[in-house]
């Protein structure tokens, strides 16, 4: 009887250990989230350009400012996305009074500018070209608002000297 004890013995001590309760974690492991940065979007213009000119026998001031506006819409390049611009043109006589004083946003080049481009583009901005007899010219651009393509509508605004504006397409000389 000694002898059966003797080898159930290691047995019992087999059953009991092995129905002993295992101890319970309450580490859950679990990986982080990944944060997508939301980017800000950017500014493209932020511009002052004056020029002094002659015109209709007296003497100007042309001064051009672009200048960011986060009211407007945003424009995107499909995947950056733009703070569109507004551009103030004002023409001062040589006493300083005002002559001409507007403000311009992409909405005022709509009829000129297709559906693409008005609708993910940017005023890139207005640039004071030449005087033209009794009229000013300048350059307009409505397109793509990511600095490294040139994909734009080139347009042409016309400031004639009883203060009147108009716009029309540009004449592209490179195709001629």
């Amino acid at each position: 009887m000694k002898k059966a004890i003797l080898y159930c013995m290691p047995l019992l001590f087999i059953g009991v250990v092995s129905c002993k309760d295992k101890p319970q974690s309450n580490i859950i492991i679990a990986h982080r989230p990944v944060v997508v940065k939301q980017q800000k979007p950017q500014a493209i213009g932020d511009a002052v350009r004056t020029s002094n000119i002659s015109w209709v026998g007296s003497k100007y001031t042309v001064k051009v400012s672009v200048k960011c506006d986060t009211s407007l819409p945003l424009a995107t390049d499909g995947s950056t996305k733009y703070y569109d611009n507004r551009v103030n043109i004002s023409i001062l006589r040589a006493d300083g009074s005002s002559f001409f004083n507007r403000t311009f946003t992409k909405s005022d080049f709509k009829p000129y500018v297709d559906d693409n481009y008005y609708d993910d583009g940017a005023l890139l901005g207005i640039v004071f070209d030449k005087v033209d007899g009794e009229s000013l010219k300048f350059a307009v651009s409505v397109g793509n608002p990511d600095k490294t393509t040139d994909e734009f509508v080139p347009l042409e605004l016309t400031v004639s000297h009883v203060g009147g504006a108009s716009i029309e397409k540009a004449n592209n000389e490179d195709e001629q």
